[in-house]
Formats: C-alpha cells, structure tokens, sequence
C-alpha cells in the first residue's frame, strides 16, 4: 500500500499533466531542459511527451531549487524514497516533501489538459 502511495505521489506530477500542455500563452515553453524533464522523458508513462516534459520542467524552474528538482527526479525511479522521506522526522524531509507536492498542483494546473 505504501509503495502504491509513493508511486502516485511521485507520478502525479506527470499523469496528472494530461496529454499535453494547454494552447495559448499560459503554458511554458516546451524546450526546457533539467533533471525533472530528463526524468519525465526517461519514465514509462503513456502521457509523456517533449512538450509535456519540458512544461514541468518549466514549472520546476520557477518552484524548486536545482538541488529540489535532483532530488526529485530521483523519485521518478524510486518512488519509494518519496514516501519514506514524506513518513520521516526529517525537518528537511517534511519541507522537500511539501514543496514537491506544490510543484505536483502547479504542474497539473499550469500543464494540464484544464
């Protein structure tokens, strides 16, 4: 159950993108390169795609330090780590985790299909 938890966690950044950034001025270029869009591109997901990857890498630049968006990109291969860092008593653990899960909903809004 847990590691379930981690994964859609972890995966919601990209699923809950949808298919493909939304038309118009609002969403972030496609072109963007970083360890969240190296990632993305590099997952299992049916929705990833260029465009896609580099509108949450876009969004990552804007939310998340370089070091955060390392960090998370880790948890695209080991979901696990996620939830074990969400579960600590890490006072570091707890602000990355509610950061990343920021950077989740601002994705989902400013990528997704709406």
């Amino acid at each position: 159950m847990q590691k379930m938890l981690a994964g859609l966690c972890v995966m919601a950044v990209l699923v809950g993108c949808g298919s493909g950034p939304r038309g118009g001025s609002g969403a972030p270029a496609a072109s963007t390169r970083g360890p969240i869009a190296e990632a993305c591109l590099a997952s299992d997901r049916k929705a990833r795609s260029p465009q896609l990857c580099g509108c949450v890498q876009q969004v990552a630049h804007q939310t998340l330090s370089g070091s955060e968006q390392r960090q998370g990109a880790k948890f695209w291969r080991d979901p696990q780590g996620l939830q074990n860092l969400r579960q600590s008593d890490n006072s570091s653990g707890t602000a990355f985790w509610t950061r990343w899960k920021e950077f989740g909903l601002r994705s989902s809004a400013v990528c997704g299909q709406g």
